[in-house]
This record gives structure tokens, sequence and C-alpha cells, in this order.
């Protein structure tokens, strides 16, 4: 059964390919962003703007969210002129934003409360995976509305999974964040060791990335790595974010996170250089300053 137009909230480095998937693939898309300018691409492809997330709620039945951290939801979510405040009763919420398991948890109990669905369903594929429409997507909440967003979960994604309740897809994000930067580091400290050794950098990462040692981010990020491009699928800063919040669930949990401890404070020294900005493989930078030597020299 069709449900109308689909609202987006957050059009930024990830939800701007993820709202103008929705549009190619057919969808009568409504949007809005805090900045309203990154609207206008969307609008000219196709899409509605809506003055408010209230608004986007009361115009659409399944509205999604792509901000970038927990604060930005609670208000998109609960401010003045929120979504909660516009939903309508059987409403479904599908944040794809990454924040704190607990707090969606608080959120999805207080759409319920109004009658309406809340699904938490965090994304991992870098901008890159957004505008292809290949990224992955963990869904946690109730399996029918996870069954009733799905359709259009498939604009802009390829591996789609209910991981279980409210608040686990939050969860197995984190997870997915951990493997994110350990695979990162061991990318830097491996293309570091290649630069010392003398080696060929784009022979050395055709002979391993397809073997036992290859990763996503060794393939995909790799390749930057080499020719000095930290042009960002997703930036320092945000990588950080979700690392601040991989910590404090590991600490909640009572476990060690020692790879993904030193990949924080890593992040940390190249934040206080004015690199947030740059792409997460830029990584290696930190390994460059302790080592004296740079990739590709």
């Amino acid at each position: 059964m069709s449900e109308g137009s689909i609202g987006f909230i957050g059009l930024g480095i990830m939800g701007s390919g993820m709202a103008r998937n929705l549009v190619e693939a057919g969808h009568s898309v409504v949007v809005w962003n805090r900045t309203a300018a990154r609207a206008d691409p969307l609008v000219a492809a196709g899409a509605s703007l809506a003055a408010s997330p209230r608004e986007v709620a009361e115009t659409c039945s399944i509205v999604m969210i792509c901000v970038s951290d927990t604060p930005d939801v609670v208000a998109v979510a609960t401010g003045e002129g929120g979504v909660l405040d516009g939903v309508a009763r059987g409403g479904l919420v599908v944040d794809h934003s990454t924040i704190s398991p607990a707090e969606t948890i608080r959120l999805g109990s207080l759409a319920n409360e109004k009658g309406a669905h809340w699904l938490d369903a965090p994304v991992s594929g870098g901008s890159e995976g957004a505008a292809k429409g290949t990224l992955s997507i963990m869904v946690g909440g109730e399996a029918e509305q996870f069954d009733r967003a799905r359709p259009y979960l498939e604009a802009f994604g390829t591996t789609i999974t209910h991981v279980g309740g409210q608040g686990a897809g939050q969860l197995v994000k984190l997870v997915n964040q951990v493997l994110v930067v350990v695979n990162q580091l061991a990318a830097s400290e491996a293309l570091m060791l290649a630069q010392a050794g003398g080696l060929d950098l784009d022979k050395t990462l055709a002979a391993v990335k397809g073997g036992a040692a290859g990763s996503w981010m060794l393939a995909n990020r790799g390749p930057q790595m080499i020719v000095r491009d930290w042009s960002p699928g997703f930036t320092i800063d945000l990588q950080q974010k979700d690392l601040r919040l991989v910590l404090e669930a590991a600490d909640e949990l009572g476990v060690p996170a020692l790879a993904t401890g030193l990949v924080y404070q890593l992040y940390r020294g190249l934040q206080h250089q004015g690199l947030g900005s740059e792409g997460n493989h830029a990584l290696v930078k930190a390994l460059e300053q302790v080592a004296g030597i740079r990739l590709g020299d």
C-alpha cells in the first residue's frame, strides 16, 4: 500500500544523496533542512520543500531523519515545531542518524506515546554509498514497521537488515564503526610499511586487497591515501562523534576498546591541527608525523 509522500529531514553529506535517490526512484518526497539553501537541488529535482519538521510530519506518513548528532535529532524531533508535534497516529519516524542508543529508546518511547512508531536505521557506506544507493542499513524497531519502511529504504540501500528492537540499530552501527576505524588504522600502518620499504604502493594494494587482508576501507580509501586525496566520504569530525558514542557504550557495558580508543586519540590530534573536515582516511597523517615519512614521497 502506498504511503503517499515520504519526508526527509537533513540534507548534509549523507542525507542529500539518500533523498535524491528517493526522488529518482519515483517517490513523492518532502524535504526540510536547517540551512534552507541545501534543499534547492532537491527541489529542482522534484522534491517539495516544507517550512518545518512539524510540517514534514503533518504531510507525510513516513518521515526520515539524517542529521549529525544526538542533540540534533532531539531538536528536530522534540523541539518547537518538531516532528513529534506533527506526527499522526500510526505515523513512522525512521532515524538514519548515528546517535546514542539510550536516547534512541527514549525518543522511540515518546513517539509510541503519540501512537506513532520509531525505527533507528543508521547507515554505513560513506557519501559514495549514499549517492549510488548502495548503503548498508541496520534497523532497530518493530518488525512490522521495518517491513513497512523497507520499500523506501531500498532506494538508497542494498544491505538492509532488521537487527532487533529499538536501539539495536544504533548499537550495531557502533559495532560497525569499531570495524571501520580499526581497519583504517591497519590500512594506514600497512601502507606506511610499504612506503618505508620502497614498494610500489599501487601494486602492493592490488596484491593484498582481494585476499584475507582485504577490507572495504583498504579497497576504497587506500587508493585515495596513495594519491593524497583527503576528500571525505565521512569526515574526521563526524567519525569522532561516532567514536565518542562507541567509547561511552563500551564503558557502560564494561567492554575493552583498546584500538578504538587509540584511534580516537590520534584523530583528536588531527582535529587540533584543523584537519577535522578531511576524510577519515587522513588518519594516516598522524602516523606520518610520528615516522617522519609521507605516503607517495
